[in-house]
């Protein structure tokens, strides 16, 4: 069943970018969700990148916890299987996962914030090409904040500034064959901290959404397609008017004896951001849910404790 929320055509923004704000925040208001086709991401690098995680996620336990730094928290490089725990969930997920970041120059100022990304010695061209998938997803997400600026009646510019030196995060995930006696689920139900999210392999089976009604639906759109949804500081920006979505990853029957591989990107902005409402998010009928502002850093630290990477 393909999922209710819309789908849209980033090839539209370029013929009218207003008219593609309105039903990209109409799909967001509804659902928290939009698939998103015809975008800038390279489909052969993609592919490139799955089979080089593949082999990376495939090497020995011993040698990938070489590339797992824990006074890292999770920020770069590898966390292994079990680790991440949902938000108020006693249980940890059922997976291991890579992280990249922004590559910075040396004396950039926000390095203080955002660490070296780690390089795989064991396997060739991995780097280059991590790193050549993150500047596409980075694109992606500015073009998508551009609209969302501008259904939120602001300049389409408004988040230039707020995302270039974002600390945005690309994670490789492998969700591994689930055994029957093992508690616990792939991904429990959360919500994303940053400011939206874009993901390649929606189109496999196990991602499910809670819709405003109370229930879960899974997800399914086409290959081709991005799944991009709200994450929680946009929910703050916007006084709740973009919410953000629950979700999670499940393995039914089937699913369970395959691994599961996926590709989300967390497009996050610059670490001494101060996010705080919008005043025309305010209204009598919406007061301030968010009256106290904090800086997207210190935002970001109180979430990571809350799912056990602090």
């Amino acid at each position: 069943m393909k999922t209710p929320f819309y789908t849209l055509s980033l090839k539209d923004a370029e013929k009218d970018l207003l008219l593609f704000s309105r039903k990209l925040g109409e799909s967001f208001s509804k659902w928290g969700f939009c698939g998103i086709r015809d975008h800038n991401i390279d489909t052969n690098l993609v592919a490139e990148v799955q089979e080089l995680f593949k082999d990376f996620f495939d090497l020995p336990e011993d040698i990938k916890r070489t590339y797992h730094l824990p006074e890292l928290n999770g920020a770069r490089g590898y966390t292994p299987f079990k680790v991440e725990t949902a938000k108020d969930s006693n249980l940890a997920d059922l997976k291991e996962f890579w992280h990249v970041g922004r590559e910075l120059e040396f004396k950039d100022p926000y390095r203080k914030w955002m660490p070296e990304n780690m390089h795989i010695s064991e396997i060739e061209l991995f780097n280059k090409k991590t790193n050549e998938l993150f500047l596409q997803f980075d694109q992606l997400g500015n073009s998508l904040l551009k609209a969302i600026a501008l259904y939120l009646n602001q300049d389409a510019d408004f988040f230039k500034n707020v995302t270039n030196k974002g600390n945005s995060i690309m994670r490789v995930i492998h969700y591994p064959p689930v055994d029957v006696k093992e508690k616990g689920t792939r991904a429990g139900a959360h919500e994303d901290i940053n400011l939206i999210t874009l993901l390649i392999g929606g189109q496999q089976a196990g991602l499910e959404i809670l819709s405003k009604d109370n229930e879960w639906l899974r997800a399914s759109v086409d290959s081709d397609v991005i799944i991009c949804n709200i994450g929680d500081m946009l929910q703050r920006l916007t006084n709740n008017n973009l919410s953000s979505t629950t979700h999670r990853v499940q393995a039914i029957g089937d699913e369970m004896k395959s691994s599961r591989y996926s590709i989300p990107f967390f497009v996050h902005p610059n670490p001494d951001w101060f996010i705080e409402t919008l005043q025309n998010q305010i209204s009598e009928d919406n007061p301030n849910y968010y009256p106290e502002g904090i800086l997207a850093e210190d935002f970001l630290q109180e979430r990571l404790k809350e799912i056990k990477l602090m």
